[in-house]
């Protein structure tokens, strides 16, 4: 893997100082977190799978900064990561969190039944999407997995899926042996995810072995997928073209629960604990690994010089539709929630709901040549 020490036991007859990465040009939570204690004191330590705290942070090393996003800077190898390297961690999910104290206990709440309104305007919101990660407890995290591991994932994943019934119902397409015809067919409905090229995922070592134990299941209707083994163990997406968001989060809430007690069924239980929520590979999804978004048209308010601060005050963020090293294109947005941790799903995916009405109103303000001054948050949602 780039860069990475590895379990070299050399390295110990050096002092960590000399050691210690020069992180004098770098903009990542990773860098803001780290001193010379911090490494001094975790530089030799493994977790029981033999991850180290240089493969964790390898990454942040390599990637000083991002045009469009504060990244962390970090990866986690496996579940255990989070407690023995928890003097890095623990003040790294705090600022990424905005606040996240290591006591803190994370909210979930997977009820679509609490959601409230989530029929946003189609001539505005052009599709509506809900996603999350899984991560199986016991196997290691895919930048630190054997071939063995991963496979054991796909595996379990696999036969889970395959269980699914009636509206889930469906079939998976692994990417090794995927015929041209099928990968043409995913590929022009957008679901066909392929090798990492992003350097924040290459250098975590997340495409080692590509394409072996990956792949693509989607039920018939295909607005309810699964990826298996990118970033993640699973990552599990509902979505649908228009605005229908409070549809999509039941699709989503009831197929994330049958594939739960399919897997429970197996033998097998997701990696969660009461103060991480859903533990995750990047630190950045922690707790519920929720992102709901929409793609969404605001040609004018997106112009208006307040606009990210209107986004941040809503708890939203934005991208461009191609992803999170893309920029808009004709005004169209990737609107979703900012936040991931201590807030559960439901509450995530109505500040998304809220949030996006409330900028739809802007724009058709602005589209009437209207003032939206009496729109403009004040303080930020709770």
């Amino acid at each position: 893997m780039p860069g990475f020490p590895g379990n070299n036991e050399l390295q110990k007859a050096y002092d960590t100082s000399e050691d210690y990465p020069d992180l004098s040009k770098h903009n990542n939570w990773m860098a803001k977190v780290m001193t010379k204690d911090i490494y001094a004191k975790l530089r030799d330590v493994r977790t029981k799978s033999g991850y180290s705290f240089d493969q964790a942070i390898q990454t942040g090393i390599d990637n000083p900064g991002h045009p469009f996003i504060m990244t962390v800077g970090a990866v986690a190898g496996d579940e255990e990561c989070y407690d023995t390297f928890a003097d890095f961690f623990d003040p790294v999910i705090d600022k990424r969190h905005n606040g996240y104290s290591k006591d803190a206990k994370h909210k979930t709440d997977m009820n679509p039944d609490h959601i409230k309104g989530g029929d946003l305007d189609p001539k505005y919101v052009l599709s509506s999407r809900v996603r999350t990660g899984r991560s199986i407890r016991g196997l290691a995290l895919p930048p630190h997995c054997t071939r063995a591991e991963r496979r054991a994932v796909e595996k379990i994943s696999v036969d889970a899926l395959n269980c699914l019934k009636e509206e889930f119902a469906g079939k998976y397409y692994p990417l090794s042996n995927m015929t041209e015809a099928e990968q043409e067919k995913l590929i022009d409905d957008h679901f066909l995810f392929d090798k990492p090229v992003s350097p924040l995922l290459t250098c975590a070592g997340m495409a080692r072995d590509w394409p072996d134990a990956r792949g693509i299941w989607h039920n018939a209707d295909k607005n309810f997928l699964v990826w298996v083994n990118e970033e993640d163990h699973i990552r599990v997406i509902s979505m649908e073209k228009g605005g229908n968001m409070g549809r999509v989060f039941k699709r989503f809430c009831d197929g994330l629960n049958k594939v739960e007690e399919l897997i429970k069924g197996k033998g097998h239980d997701f990696m969660w604990n009461e103060h991480l929520g859903y533990v995750l590979t990047c630190p950045s999804n922690l707790g519920t690994g929720l992102r709901a978004g929409v793609h969404a048209k605001l040609t004018l308010v997106s112009q208006d010089k307040r606009f990210d601060d209107i986004l941040d005050k809503l708890r939203l963020q934005k991208r461009g539709t191609g992803g999170v090293d893309t920029a808009s294109v004709g005004g169209v947005f990737d609107i979703s929630n900012a936040d991931r941790l201590g807030f559960s799903e439901v509450k995530l995916c109505q500040f998304v709901i809220d949030g996006v009405n409330t900028l739809v109103d802007m724009e058709k303000r602005l589209e009437a040549k209207k003032s939206i001054d009496d729109l403009i948050p004040t303080e930020k949602k709770n």
